[in-house]
Order: structure tokens, then C-alpha cells, then sequence
């Protein structure tokens, strides 16, 4: 069976190295808030380019802290509305419905999957207070016109890089473009921990600091509590293991660009729509997702053939039992996304034989 994605194999690359920092933090006797987390939000930030790099519990939160912290702030208020991609994962909608945030969902590109720039300005009212950009896939979404929108209504930029370690626009990682920045080190993302895990990145030093509080009970002095917080921090042994992973990272990108790359060229298949590709370094393939009519016969041709696949995402999040509120929106788009797309396998260690079989299988598919 080829796997969609061999996690085992995938942190075998580096397994004495993770044995080692597992032992350091356990012999260290120092579990939360240590050396090895002040290492990776230095490193962090280093290689997203941004100022201020913070540690949290996983991308969720990170995004749920941004928000909340916009909020004691006083930038925004219950009730502002925030424009987000309607094809996104559940995650985007949730950070600003959690804060008493409107969310208002906009279309995506048919060709990109990702926000329709084109689309926004006619989302905005005199309650939105900022754009939620999702870099959906691995690929930045970020262009100059929505720059343009943000800086001409005094929008905050926030960027849900959850899927985005690495992309770059316009000489800059995600990361560092928006006001903040939630990234997620899930374990099957690009830059993967050993479990849940996260951080926000900001260049704004008032903003770090008020996020950095509330992810730790609302206190900035312990048993001193200014905020009304959470409890999301990221422990040391993660941190330990996401600083091993972090150094090999732009050898990942480069390896799933080759593969993403392979399938580019060599799929044939008239049945299927290909991923649309902006900029080369705009794009680190956390997925490879390719877009068909009656998706199901082909994902179960190649479960039968050997070959593991996933659907990213089958079911919108308007359509979704958690927010009938927005079920009648009318986002034609976004449904003919979630109804058609299919990921394929893709990894630094998908093997070129590997790459080979599944292509053949994709190609020799009939309806």
C-alpha cells in the first residue's frame, strides 16, 4: 500500500536525533516554558522573518489568541465582522466565532482554491476590521491587492499559515507579511511535531505581548492575572522535536516540489484538473489536491489498485451542523470544490517508483 502519508517513515529520517531530544528534555526535569521553547521561537521567527515568534498549544488557538487579543486591545469589538475564504478548513471559521467575531465568507479563485481578491472589497462594511487570508494547500494567497484593501480600509492582515511553512511572496515567508500570523505543527503538516502544536508570529511587539499573556492564564506575572486567558502553551519536548524538524525543513519543501513537479508533467489524464501554480516558491505543497467529477470512483479505483488518498475537505464549513446560521449563503464555487477534490500522495519520501505507479494508475483511470 502506498500510504497518503507515511508519518512512521517520515520522522524515521530524523529518529536518533528526536531520541536525543526527547532524553534532554526528560533528563532536564523542565517540562513547559524552558530553554528548548525559547530556542524554537527564536529559530522560528528567524525563519519566517518576522520579529516575535510564540509557542501555543496548536493552530487553532494560535488563531483564536490573535483574535482575542485584537479584542482586549480594543482594535476590535464583539459583533466586528472578519472576511474569510469560504474554502478553507473548519479551523478559520472557528478562531473568529469563538471570539464573538461575524465571520463573512468570500469565494475562492476556481483555479487557486484560494480567496478571490477580486471579491473583496464589495465584503466590506463599517464592521469589518480584517481579512483572515488562508494559504490553503501550501500556496500563498496573499496579492497586492488585497495589501492594497488593507491598508486603503485599515484592515489587520491575520495569516492562517497552517498549511504554508515556507511560501514566500514577494521575498518574504508567511509569517511576516500580515500583522500576525497562526501556524500549526500538526503532525502531518510540512513542518510536523510528534503531536499538537502551534505558534503565532508577529512583528508587533504590543500585540506578542498581550498574545503572550493570554496563552498563559492572562498573566504577565505568576498568580497575577490582567486577562480573562487560556491555558495554550507549547511544552518543551514538542519544541525540542519541531527544532530537529525545523533544520531540514527547506530540503522537505524542495523534495515535494520535485514531486509535485512530476505529477505536473506526467499527468495526462483529460478527466482531471490539474493545480494551478502562481509563483514557484509561492507554493511548498503541503497538498497536492487535483479536482474531478465523481471523485469517489477514482479514489476507490486506487484504493484498489494500492494507493491511499484523502479528500480535503469533503463538506464546506457553511455547510456544516455547526453553522446552520450560514447554511444559505450561496457560495456555487466553494460547493464545486468541496464536492470534487481528491489529494494525492505526497511527502519527502515518496519513493520515484512510488511517483511512478501512482501516476500510471491516474492516467490509465476511465470513468
Amino acid at each position: 500500500m502506498i500510504k497518503f502519508l507515511d508519518l512512521q517513515k517520515v520522522n524515521q529520517q530524523y529518529q536518533e536525533e528526536l531520541k536525543e531530544a526527547a532524553s534532554r528534555v526528560i533528563d532536564s526535569g523542565w517540562y513547559l516554558q524552558g530553554n528548548e521553547l525559547e530556542l524554537f521561537e527564536t529559530n522560528y521567527a528567524t525563519f519566517c522573518g518576522s520579529k516575535y515568534a510564540l509557542g501555543v498549544a496548536n493552530g487553532l488557538d494560535a488563531l483564536r489568541l490573535i483574535f482575542k487579543a485584537y479584542i482586549e486591545m480594543g482594535v476590535m469589538q464583539k459583533g466586528d465582522e472578519v472576511i474569510i475564504p469560504a474554502n478553507t478548513y473548519i479551523a478559520s471559521v472557528l478562531a473568529v466565532t469563538d471570539n464573538g467575531l461575524v465571520p463573512v465568507l468570500v469565494e475562492p479563485t476556481i483555479a487557486t482554491y484560494n480567496l478571490d481578491t477580486s471579491k473583496l472589497e464589495r465584503a466590506i462594511t463599517s464592521k469589518t476590521k480584517a481579512i483572515l487570508t488562508v494559504h490553503l494547500y501550501g500556496q500563498n494567497s496573499v496579492d497586492a491587492v488585497m495589501l492594497a484593501i488593507c491598508k486603503k480600509y485599515n484592515l489587520k492582515l491575520i495569516e492562517d499559515s497552517a498549511q504554508s511553512h515556507g511560501a514566500i511572496y514577494n521575498g518574504k515567508v508567511m509569517g511576516s507579511i500580515g500583522d500576525a500570523t497562526g501556524h500549526s505543527f500538526y503532525p502531518g503538516k510540512n513542518l510536523g511535531a510528534l503531536g499538537d502544536a502551534g505558534a503565532v508570529t508577529t512583528n508587533d511587539e504590543a500585540l506578542f505581548q498581550v498574545i503572550k499573556a493570554l496563552g498563559n492564564y492572562g498573566s504577565i506575572k505568576k498568580y497575577e492575572n490582567k486577562y480573562k486567558g487560556l491555558n495554550s502553551r507549547l511544552d518543551e519536548i514538542q519544541a525540542a522535536f519541531l527544532n530537529v524538524k525545523l533544520k531540514y525543513i527547506n530540503a522537505d519543501i524542495k523534495n515535494r516540489r520535485m514531486v509535485a513537479n512530476y505529477y505536473l508533467n506526467n499527468i495526462k489524464n483529460p478527466l482531471i484538473t490539474l493545480p494551478t501554480v502562481l509563483i514557484q516558491d509561492g507554493h511548498v505543497w503541503h497538498l497536492f489536491v487535483i479536482r474531478l467529477k465523481n471523485r469517489e470512483a477514482l479514489q476507490n479505483y486506487l484504493l484498489e489498485n494500492g494507493v491511499q488518498t484523502l479528500i480535503h475537505y469533503p463538506i464546506p464549513p457553511h455547510k456544516q451542523m455547526a453553522y446552520t446560521e450560514l447554511s444559505d449563503l450561496n457560495l456555487p464555487i466553494t460547493e464545486k470544490i468541496h464536492q470534487e477534490v481528491l489529494s494525492l500522495p505526497i511527502s519527502a519520501v515518496l519513493t520515484q517508483d512510488e511517483l511512478v505507479r501512482i501516476v500510471e494508475l491516474v492516467n490509465a483511470y476511465k470513468q
